[in-house]
């Protein structure tokens, strides 16, 4: 894909049949460097794929928790970032992959810190599970939400 005005656009797949089968539904994207645009965008194409999905706030949740992975990603990175999240019969799982091997620390936000140094800590609150995992080059932090699934 070429840099520039393309960059900012997402490249997205969605498989039909959200939660049917093994595999699910999918979306994907490639956020451009630096590119805040790319957040509400983000939220908008999840909210779509996880229209049938999850019980009450479930969904909500999934957003809010994708939107802290995409910013931190964009604010500390100063790179391309790719965004998966994908729906399977046991929940959603979304990744977020950069490209700089510096891995994120979860800090207690400063009371006089505005809005810095919340989004790990509502990721670790707020998801059934979460991690940080090296990816070649870079690392890819994600988070899973069972979406209220009753065992």
């Amino acid at each position: 894909m070429a840099m520039g005005a393309s960059s900012a656009k997402a490249v997205e797949e969605a498989a039909d049949g959200a939660g049917d089968g093994e595999d699910g539904a999918q979306l994907r994207r490639r956020l451009g460097r630096a590119d805040l645009r790319a957040v509400p965008e983000v939220r908008r194409a999840l909210r779509e794929l996880l229209r049938h999905w999850g019980g009450p706030g479930c969904s909500e949740t999934a957003e809010l928790l994708t939107s802290e992975l995409v910013t931190n990603a964009l604010i500390h990175t100063d790179r391309d970032a790719v965004l998966t999240a994908t729906v399977g019969p046991h929940g959603l799982r979304v990744e977020v992959r950069d490209f700089v091997g510096r891995r994120p620390r979860l800090r207690l936000p400063d009371a006089g810190d505005g809005t810095h140094g919340r989004g790990l800590v509502l990721v670790q609150s707020l998801a059934d599970a979460w991690g940080v995992r090296a990816h070649g080059v870079g690392k890819a932090v994600w988070f899973e939400l069972d979406g209220g699934a009753v065992s």
